[in-house]
């Protein structure tokens, strides 16, 4: 299942580079499921990211490595994939795309997700969707 979402900022490419951090990483976790960042290494290849998620009942573990990262003059993005996810994933891929937009950047997080079976991928969209929409305005707080 794919989902991509796109957020105009009015900073530049190389300004809004330099924010993909820490400091945004927790702005841009949703209220539920709070979330504990286990390990954040950063956003360059190699580099992972732990998260348990607490659904108050349970918690789940969700685990990312950073497997891809490119610079060009026109774009800066960086890959991270699940290795291990929590039960109602299978399988995540999110490409986190910096595009050169006139003097300002293009924010896209393009990410593909599978569940166990096609319905719950298609159960599961919304939520998603739900989540990263959260992203917007702080993208544009942060970045304007």
């Amino acid at each position: 299942m794919k989902l991509i979402l796109r957020t105009q900022v009015a900073r530049p490419v190389n300004e809004v580079w330099a924010g993909f951090d820490r400091r945004l990483f927790d702005k841009l976790s949703p209220p539920f499921p709070p979330v504990q960042v286990l390990r954040f290494d950063g956003c360059q290849t190699g580099d992972q990211v732990q998260l348990e998620l607490n659904f108050l009942l349970f918690k789940q573990r969700w685990d990312s490595l950073i497997v891809d990262q490119q610079t060009s003059p026109d774009e800066i993005y960086f890959i991270d994939e699940g290795t291990k996810l929590p039960f109602f994933l299978r399988y995540w891929h999110h490409r986190h795309r910096l595009i050169k937009s006139g003097s300002g950047t293009l924010i896209i997080d393009d990410i593909t997700f599978r569940t166990p079976n096609r319905l719950t991928d298609y159960l599961m969209l919304p939520v998603l969707w739900l989540q990263f929409l959260y992203r917007k305005p702080i993208y544009k707080h942060v970045f304007n």
